[in-house]
């Protein structure tokens, strides 16, 4: 425990007629004890601090209390370095030397709301990306200037609420650290979702390029895209949004703050899944025709192919869950029911799509063999082997570190 604010209770004899009392009558109390209070840190945000220091997110302390308080609290949170403590007559410098001192130290105290101000700037200046708590109102200034403004709700005052673009509700440091890692999983499922739509869009694109070039009949026709995109590709995508958080993900450092959603990476993917995607499915296309099949028999294997080709509907998991790491795990196939149920959906829907006559009507597909579902499956898991072992290769050379990460936040 940390020294204790202190409070001494005295007591002096006084007439009845004394109506006031002045600085000089502060003299010949008889003391009758000391009182010492303390507000420790509470357990889970010495946790969520341990948690920030994973992820790459630096913490400061910075308190108007004095400096030896301010020194025995960061010590029980393990804060700071070497007990280093810089006080507001410190930061009445000028602003090079208060850069300096921001990077030194991570406990600042007997600060005023100029001070705070002062960090802030020196932070930003830095190219850190800054969230500031507080809650009284000489908060407001370092709260308004601050990247993300944090006040407490319950005891923050409204000045620091209205500068303020977060409020937490329980006054608990820990809901800052789990609101990053939920921010962190949405910008995951975004992504993911993204990887998932655009090699579907450019395997059907591609397709009907590359038959327009060989002159060759279409593979699919339009209606044949529009099934493959409303039905399955928005249902598959829908439900990456509900995966829940990566392993590790409060393990990697912050994103640049001027980061493109689509990184190389992204876009090396897009890609290779698209090329994949169409020699499977024109391929199909192609043998099928060779064979003597109609074309609508053609049409209906190549649309399947190029569902079954995007990973979900063959294997009962994506690979897009996982962008650069294995999804064969327990944790994949059963870590999102949801994605699961959506896959059984679309299986549902392409069988229908396949042999319901009314369907086949509308879409203008045929029945298929089990032995060309067969064939379907076979490159379908040759699909998925391939973006597997390119994940496992790249990730060896450490050509997937994206170019996204900062180094602290």
């Amino acid at each position: 425990m940390g020294p204790p604010d202190h409070l001494a209770l005295a007591v002096k004899p006084a007439s009845q007629d004394v109506t006031s009392l002045a600085f000089d009558d502060i003299a010949g109390f008889s003391l009758l004890g000391v009182v010492g209070i303390s507000d420790p840190p509470r357990e889970e945000a010495i946790v969520a601090l341990s948690q920030c220091r994973s992820a790459g997110i630096s913490v400061k302390m910075i308190t108007g209390d004095h400096a030896l308080t301010a020194a025995a609290v960061a010590a029980q949170m393990g804060l700071g370095r070497g007990g280093r403590v810089v006080t507001g007559e410190e930061l009445a410098y000028e602003d090079a030397a208060v850069a300096d001192l921001v990077d030194a130290a991570d406990v600042f105290a007997r600060t005023s709301p100029v001070h705070k101000l002062q960090l802030v700037n020196a932070l930003q200046a830095k190219g850190r990306i800054v969230a500031m708590t507080g809650d009284g109102v000489n908060d407001a200034p370092a709260l308004k200037q601050a990247d993300v403004g944090v006040a407490m709700g319950k005891k923050g005052t409204d000045v620091a609420k209205e500068a303020s673009e977060m409020v937490i509700a329980d006054d608990n440091f820990s809901s800052i650290v789990n609101a990053v890692e939920e921010g962190r999983t949405v910008h995951d499922n975004i992504r993911k979702s993204i990887m998932y739509i655009l090699p579907t869009s450019g395997g059907e694109a591609l397709t009907i390029i590359g038959a327009i070039l060989l002159g060759r009949v279409l593979p699919v026709t339009p209606v044949q895209i529009l099934w493959v995109n409303m039905v399955t590709t928005v249902t598959l995508a829908i439900a990456l949004a509900f995966d829940p958080p990566e392993p590790g993900i409060m393990r990697r450092p912050p994103r640049r703050n001027d980061a493109s959603l689509l990184d190389r990476f992204m876009l090396w993917r897009i890609v290779l899944v698209s090329i994949l995607m169409v020699l499977a499915a024109f391929g199909l296309f192609i043998y099928e025709r060779g064979t003597g099949a109609d074309v609508n028999t053609a049409r209906t294997v190549a649309v399947n192919m190029l569902v079954v080709s995007n990973g979900s509907s063959l294997t009962f998991i994506d690979y897009t869950r996982h962008l650069t790491a294995s999804v064969i795990s327990v944790r994949t196939l059963l870590g999102n029911r949801v994605t699961l149920v959506a896959v059984l959906l679309v299986m549902g829907l392409q069988m229908l799509f396949t042999y319901a006559p009314m369907l086949q009507v509308f879409f203008h597909t045929a029945p298929v063999s089990l032995e060309t579902w067969g064939r379907i499956l076979v490159l379908g898991l040759a699909i998925f082997v391939i973006i597997e072992v390119e994940k496992q290769l790249f990730t060896r050379l450490g050509l997937y570190r994206s170019s996204e990460q900062a180094s602290s936040e």
